[in-house]
């Protein structure tokens, strides 16, 4: 086995297609207020996408120079069924986000992704997706105060009624 670096399909296009973002992102970050200054609102999120601007110029150069791995299949090696699936999960819990709910979807979503990666018991899955959903809960609408978007559950009343309960304001 060889210790030189060897690129796998679809390496090339994916460091240019990282190009294309990295570049994309440092005219979004050139938008919020030029480069007048270091202290500028835009001057963090310009030169951190000017970082992922070299970096990815790099990584493109370095694929033109190494050879290809011999025997890769792109949807073998770098493509696996599980990410594609997982893909279409996260696309499919965006277009439901607002119709449903974050709870609704974000209980679906865990549950069955859990269910599918860990293949544990349907108790075990509901546990863990219960018991994450009511930190990440807690932490972005109650803490931080983060609104989510509804849907089918009327939390906003559920809050008033539950802040009514415990004497709250």
């Amino acid at each position: 086995m060889s210790s030189l670096p060897h690129r796998y399909p679809g390496e090339r296009l994916f460091s240019f297609c990282l190009i294309v973002f990295s570049i994309f992102i440092f005219w979004r970050a050139y938008l919020i207020s030029g480069f007048s200054e270091l202290s500028s609102p835009g001057a963090v999120p310009m030169g951190a996408s000017a970082v992922m601007v070299l970096a990815a110029c790099i990584a493109f150069a370095q694929s033109l120079k190494t050879p290809a791995v011999e025997g890769a299949r792109f949807f073998y090696h770098c493509f696996p069924v599980v990410v594609g699936v997982m893909m279409a999960f996260i696309v499919l819990y965006a277009v439901l986000l607002e119709q449903l709910g974050f709870l609704v979807t974000s209980a679906l979503f865990l549950f069955i992704t859990l269910k599918a990666l860990y293949g544990r018991s349907s108790l075990w899955t509901l546990g863990l997706t219960l018991g994450a959903l009511l930190v990440i809960y807690v932490i972005f609408r109650l803490i931080f105060q983060i609104i989510l978007p509804e849907g089918i559950i009327p939390e906003r009343e559920i809050l008033a009624n539950l802040s009514r309960l415990f004497g709250g304001a």
